[in-house]
């Protein structure tokens, strides 16, 4: 049967040159206002891997992945979300891992 074709899953890009790797987790009213979206929009704009969920004791975690001066201006602009309030941000270098995109997960 010609029409149909088995999609090949592409293997998970290996991270960039000087790529790096932090694990943020965000505190304040960071749950029920969109946080996740916005941060994964931002993110995939600057064309970060990674993930986004919420944690049952009300902060976001974050897990990106990309050029440095990139991580920090996602960071800025995450602080200065319209509708959360980040009361502050826990942030740690990580190894660096292959994926192919940013999303958020539950």
């Amino acid at each position: 049967m010609d029409w149909f074709r088995r999609q090949e899953k592409k293997p998970p890009s290996r991270p960039a040159a000087g790529a790096v790797r932090r694990r943020m987790v965000f505190h304040g009213q960071v749950q029920g206002v969109g946080f996740r979206w916005q941060a994964s929009n931002l993110a995939r704009q600057r064309n970060l891997t990674g993930w986004v969920r919420n944690c049952d004791d009300g902060t976001v975690e974050m897990e990106v992945q990309g050029p440095s001066a990139d991580l920090d201006a996602l960071l800025a602009d995450l602080r200065h979300m319209r509708y959360a309030r980040v009361d502050w941000v826990d942030v740690s270098d990580i190894p660096t891992v292959s994926e192919r995109e940013f999303r958020v997960t539950y």
